[in-house]
């Protein structure tokens, strides 16, 4: 059965490590028949969520014009939400922190649009070497799959990679693809 799959990706560097398995990761997905959108945080910035409560006032998620206007669409579709991108400072970057603080709009009782979103994945890199170094996202990663109730279909964590193209030297890609296949 074809799913609609999102994944966000939290690096602001272009061809990156983690771009590239995001790019594994929607080749497999793809190729399993899967429809796949790519939103780029870093690229499409999102402000950061300033609590006003204004959420749907002006028709749509946010009140604010950012880069969730062009999330939001993306995201309502979605039955598999994926998340990507490099460990900054023992957790997610700035940038996706910042679009996943706006799925507030959706959890809010008068939200006229609520998630279909069933299940998740988390696929990240770091140049850390330490399996510990990822026990930040990991932990961020399951609190918001149990709070929205989302079946994790799995985690994929690289360390040791930092240079562009590190990745290449590892497993990395062909295991993104191949879960990517698997969504």
């Amino acid at each position: 059965m074809s799913k609609n799959v999102l994944i966000i990706t939290g690096s602001p560097r272009r061809g990156g490590n983690s771009e590239l398995m995001a790019d594994a990761f929607i080749k497999g997905a793809r190729a399993a028949g899967h429809e796949v959108n790519k939103f780029q945080s870093a690229v499409d910035l999102v402000d950061g969520c300033l609590a006003c409560d204004t959420c749907w006032s002006k028709g749509k998620p946010c009140s604010f014009d950012d880069g969730f206007d062009t999330l939001a669409p993306m995201l309502e579709k979605a039955d598999v939400l994926v998340l990507c991108g490099p460990l900054y400072w023992f957790t997610l970057s700035a940038q996706m922190k910042a679009a996943l603080d706006k799925f507030y709009a959706y959890m809010r009782p008068q939200a006229p649009i609520k998630l279909k979103i069933k299940e998740s994945m988390l696929l990240m890199c770091a140049e850390d070497t330490e399996a510990a170094a990822f026990d930040g996202p990991v932990a961020t990663y399951k609190s918001i799959g149990n709070y929205l109730g989302l079946a994790d279909r799995g985690i994929l964590l690289i360390p040791g990679v930092y240079d562009k193209g590190d990745i290449h030297k590892t497993d990395a890609l062909a295991r993104a693809e191949k879960l990517g296949g698997a969504v």
